[in-house]
């Protein structure tokens, strides 16, 4: 995935002022303590930043906070979606107030997708290349 210097360093600024939520969600999710797999925060993909990451598994995990309710949001958080369902991730959304009620039930989600990625991983998207007619 392509890096823009002024994306990265906002991804740096985030990754220095968590929200409550994801500082309570990082704890489960750093140091490979979900089923072995490494996670990042706030990283940076193609053109957008994602709350966690696990490259591994191709599997992002996003919080959403009151303001995700909002048209423009919801239509943001759509397109988004889809760009990076587009390129092989699959996209976990969570709302604030699932973890404030029910903390390791998200975790337990979060896991079983895991699980159920490595079992059957996500096809890639196809390389250059790759699915052409020969000339």
């Amino acid at each position: 995935m392509y890096r823009y210097p002024p994306q990265r360093e906002f991804a740096r600024t985030l990754r220095k002022g968590p929200t409550e939520p994801e500082t309570r969600l990082w704890h489960f999710l750093r140091t490979e303590k979900l089923r072995g797999h490494k996670f990042r925060r706030q990283a940076a993909i193609g053109p957008y930043i994602v709350d966690f990451i696990c490259f591994e598994m191709k599997l992002i995990v996003e919080l959403d906070g009151p303001q995700h309710s909002e048209p423009n949001a919801t239509e943001f958080d759509r397109q988004r979606t889809a760009w990076l369902t587009a390129r092989g991730f699959r996209v976990m959304r969570f709302r604030n107030q699932e973890l404030d009620e029910n903390i390791h039930a998200v975790v337990d989600a979060i896991g079983r997708v895991l699980v159920e990625l490595e079992e059957n991983p996500l096809p890639g998207p196809p390389r250059k290349g790759e699915g052409e007619e020969p000339s």
